[in-house]
């Protein structure tokens, strides 16, 4: 994990853009944050507002460097970070469906699929999106496994904002994932606490079109252990304002898919023959980050939108 910092060193207001959270999402974050680095009217920004500019590049270098969304431990970042010496309650709708979305062959055979199709039939897929998405920590070789400890990437994150971030005014964070929405949309979903108050900031920085999973206006189903955590609990005195920002690539079912392929790679793969090893790599890398230049058009503008928000809205938080 590489930090960077740019703009008024010290500033009293602070913007942190990150990426790789989720290791192979941090395609698209890495291009942006260097796209950003090099743009004369970020620079610009930077100069007129006083803001400080830091780029967490790599949050989850394993899985970047590996094309996995999870680290070396399984674990989803995005899940981690929450008390771990407090009793975690049981996701009991992940441990319905954790047989068949996690198969113990692929391609799964027909009664895995079956199962899961009748799931889906019975409870409609956004009951399947947030079993499967909103974290659990019961079934380590599963999807979407918060782990029973923090992570290291949790640990050195916190320092950062600890060092970094605790004696500012105004703290802003846009953490850059792929893999939810239209393609080429960036959808800008609010990453805090169930807080009218962080909301209501986030709003007036971003727009009122920043959507927020707890009120269920996001592509998104409520998550547990959120980075967010990692800000908000080390910088308590600090204004604090802060999106995921959000960027389509294939339709929900494709990215599903994908990622139960790679996990059934992770947990059996050791048996798997190079070229279906490669397959499901490539699948998945296609579902997280879209090769063309439309579409990385598409996400630096919106990108870039949303950072020269970012430090306009900083300069103007009392």
């Amino acid at each position: 994990m590489d930090i960077a910092r740019v703009g008024v060193r010290d500033s009293p207001r602070l913007l942190v853009v990150s990426s790789g959270t989720h290791g192979l999402e941090g395609y698209c974050g890495s291009g942006i944050q260097v796209a950003l680095l090099e743009d004369p009217a970020v620079a610009a920004a930077l100069a007129r507002t006083q803001v400080e500019l830091a780029f967490v590049h790599a949050v989850n270098p394993y899985g970047f460097a590996h094309v996995r969304r999870n680290n070396e431990d399984n674990v989803d970042l995005n899940r981690n970070f929450r008390d771990f010496s407090q009793p975690i309650p049981a996701n009991h709708a992940y441990a319905e469906i954790h047989g068949f979305a996690v198969p113990t062959r692929w391609p799964p055979g027909a009664d895995t699929e079956d199962a899961l199709g009748s799931y889906v039939a019975r409870h409609g897929q956004d009951r399947l999106q947030a079993a499967l998405t909103g974290g659990q920590y019961e079934f380590p070789d599963g999807l979407f496994f918060g782990g029973h400890a923090p992570a290291w990437s949790n640990r050195i994150l916190r320092e950062f904002f600890r060092r970094h971030a605790a004696v500012r005014q105004a703290l802003c964070w846009i953490d850059i994932h792929t893999g939810l929405g239209p393609a080429g949309h960036g959808e800008k979903i609010y990453s805090g606490p169930d807080d009218p108050a962080p909301l209501a900031r986030t709003r007036s920085i971003f727009g009122t079109d920043v959507t927020s999973f707890y009120a269920r206006t996001s592509t998104s189903a409520e998550v547990t252990g959120s980075v967010s955590a990692a800000a908000i609990d080390e910088c308590p005195a600090v204004a604090y304002a802060g999106i995921g920002l959000e960027f389509g690539t294939v339709p929900l079912v494709q990215a599903l898919g994908a990622l139960r392929a790679d996990q059934w790679l992770e947990n059996q793969g050791a048996r798997a023959p190079a070229g279906v090893r490669e397959g499901i790599k490539r699948a998945l890398h296609d579902a997280f980050y879209v090769d063309t230049d439309e579409w990385r058009g598409m996400v630096y503008g919106q990108a870039r939108a949303a950072v020269l928000q970012a430090l306009h809205g900083l300069a103007a938080t009392p």
